[in-house]
């Protein structure tokens, strides 16, 4: 393979310091507006005056790589093939641009995936997390479903190197989770996980952690369900053959929940929530749904006086200091990382996710397969 240098700016320091880059490298691009993708032989990228260059050593996948995986309706209005795709990832940095100043060639990082433009009214108000201008690395720009990726310096997270990779390229994802959970009380109240993908499975311990009384998870997946209990929920609700309101109301001795992290989006659970919840209960809503939802605000939100947020990634980055946090303290989890693929086997690794029949699932990019 044919290499050109990348040049390393006086002050990198580690020791990759004179390492040579690829001409090119191989990354999963969705390369037409139809279902798929194609792991192909592309450019490396090229690093900007203010961007690390990362060589990827994990690369996770989310519901919104599986949205433009199978090209639905919110992915052909948003993303515009051909492109990488891929944004949660951690990685070694391997080159620097010439007016990057706190990280340095060697370092371990994970990366937060909106790049905002810091000038915007939300930037300037400490809101960059729902920045008007935000472009998401991996639907907006270039990702990391590749070798290497190239982020602005202000994305990268430095990261410890005792978490491996498939648990460092997960603090993205579980930072979701962890913005939802504490944006209610927690400390000694009912807790209620409507859909038990990894992020949903994420708030579980996060929600035992800060002082839970108890955790209900609501999930159609058996397989999910099963994962919900391994990471501490007391109680798993199958809506397929259980009365998802009734029981709540019963595990909770009539009163309702206290709390509802909804992190499904499906407009049924979201009204099963609303009916669920308590008098002066909490409600945050992560999961997006597919189109126009119809709920009963004056029973489920009016008079019931209960505080509705909505949750859009993570507090940058107050929600990555949290994160990091609940890692150092031992938060296990692993059990909810079960699939762990090189990325020649994408083609089985999003039919995983698909199917529900997975937890978290984890590409490595840089490693053969063999």
């Amino acid at each position: 393979m044919q290499e050109t240098a990348v040049e390393i700016p006086a002050h990198a320091t580690g020791s990759v310091g004179d390492w040579v880059a690829p001409a090119t490298m191989q990354a999963l691009v969705k390369s037409r507006a139809a279902p798929g993708a194609e792991l192909r032989e592309v450019a490396v990228p090229e690093v900007g005056a203010q961007d690390v260059l990362i060589r990827v050593l994990a690369a996770s996948i989310c519901g919104t790589d599986l949205h433009i995986y199978l090209w639905d309706p919110w992915a052909q209005g948003r993303f515009h093939p051909p492109m990488v795709f891929g944004h949660e990832f951690c990685g070694e940095v391997v080159a620097a641009g010439e007016d990057v100043k706190h990280v340095r060639v060697g370092d371990y990082v994970a990366a937060e995936s909106h790049v905002v433009c810091n000038a915007c009214y939300e930037c300037r108000h400490g809101l960059q997390h729902i920045c008007r201008s935000v472009e998401i690395i991996g639907v907006d720009r270039p990702g990391a479903f590749a070798e290497f990726v190239a982020i602005p310096e202000q994305n990268a997270w430095v990261t410890d190197r005792r978490f491996p990779p498939e648990i460092a390229t997960i603090q993205e994802p579980m930072g979701n989770a962890v913005h939802t959970a504490l944006s209610a009380p927690l400390a000694g109240s009912t807790v209620t996980v409507f859909g038990a993908g990894p992020i949903g499975l994420f708030a579980v311990p996060i929600a035992r952690a800060s002082g839970a009384r108890k955790v209900i998870v609501v999930e159609p997946s058996t397989y999910r369900l099963d994962l919900a209990r391994r990471v501490g929920a007391e109680v798993a609700i199958d809506p397929a053959s259980q009365p998802v309101v009734e029981t709540i109301l019963a595990e909770t001795g009539g009163e309702g929940t206290d709390v509802v992290l909804e992190m499904s989006g499906n407009a049924r659970a979201i009204g099963q929530a609303l009916r669920a919840l308590r008098h002066g209960g909490y409600v945050s809503l992560l999961g997006i749904p597919s189109g126009a939802v119809e709920v009963d605000l004056a029973d489920g939100v009016i008079f019931k006086g209960a505080t509705v947020q909505g949750i859009a990634g993570r507090r940058m980055f107050e929600t990555w200091y949290q994160t990091r946090g609940f890692l150092e303290m031992g938060m296990d989890l692993r059990p909810i990382i079960t699939h762990r693929l090189p990325l020649r086997d994408f083609a089985r690794a999003f039919e995983l996710v698909s199917s529900a029949q997975s937890g978290k699932v984890v590409l490595f990019p840089n490693d053969p397969g063999e």
